[in-house]
C-alpha cells in the first residue's frame, strides 16, 4: 500500500475513533435512572473565587442506585457545593446534613425518558456527522494527491467508505445500547 494512502487511512480512522470516544463521553452525561458520580461531572463550584469542577473539591459516591453523596474535603465548602449543584440545572435537590450533601435521584418519568432518548439520538447524529466529515476530508486528500495512480485512488476511496460504514454501524450500536438503558424502567 502506498505510504500516502496509509497515512490518510490512519488519520481518518483516528478521527472516527475520536467521534466514538466523544459520543461515549456525551452518553455518560445522559442519566438513565441509576445514580452515578458522572451525573455531577459538569457541576462547577466557586472555590475561593475560581470556578472549579466538583470532583476537585469533594468526593462523589453512589451508595445505592438512587442516591449520590458528596463529601467535601473542606467542611466550609458545603454551601458552595450545594449552590453549584442547584445552579447546574440538573434537576437535583441537594440536601445538606452538616457533613455531606445527599442527593436523591428521582426515578425518570416516561416523558423524561423519551426526552433523554431524543437527546441521545441527537448526540449519535453528531457523531455520524463527524465520521462523514472525516470521510470527506480523506476523499479530498486522496483526490488532491497527484503521486497516487487512479486505480489506487479508487481502491483508497472504497477503503474509506468501508471504514465509514463500520463506524456508522458502531455509532448505531452504542446508541441502541444507551436507548435501551434509558427506556428500561
Amino acid at each position: 500500500m502506498d505510504e500516502d494512502i496509509k497515512f490518510i487511512l490512519d488519520t481518518t480512522k483516528e478521527a472516527m475513533d475520536n467521534a466514538i470516544i466523544h459520543l461515549e463521553k456525551q452518553f455518560v452525561n445522559i442519566r438513565a435512572g441509576k445514580a452515578s458520580p458522572a451525573m455531577l461531572g459538569s457541576v462547577m463550584v466557586d472555590y475561593y473565587g475560581s470556578q472549579t469542577p466538583l470532583g476537585q473539591v469533594a468526593n462523589v459516591n453512589t451508595p445505592d442506585g438512587r442516591t449520590i453523596t458528596v463529601q467535601p474535603w473542606e467542611k466550609n465548602m458545603l454551601q458552595e457545593i450545594e449552590r453549584g449543584i442547584a445552579y447546574s440545572n440538573l434537576g437535583f435537590n441537594p440536601m445538606n446534613n452538616g457533613d455531606i450533601i445527599i442527593i436523591n435521584v428521582p426515578p425518570l418519568t416516561e416523558e423524561r425518558r423519551k426526552d433523554l432518548a431524543k437527546q441521545a439520538k441527537a448526540e449519535a447524529e453528531d457523531a455520524k456527522v463527524s465520521i462523514r466529515t472525516a470521510r470527506k476530508d480523506a476523499n479530498n486528500d486522496i483526490k488532491k494527491n497527484d503521486d497516487i495512480s487512479e486505480d489506487l485512488k479508487k481502491n483508497a476511496e472504497i477503503d474509506v467508505q468501508t471504514l465509514t460504514d463500520k463506524y456508522v454501524k458502531k455509532v448505531d450500536e452504542v446508541f441502541d445500547n444507551k436507548e435501551k438503558e434509558i427506556m428500561t424502567v
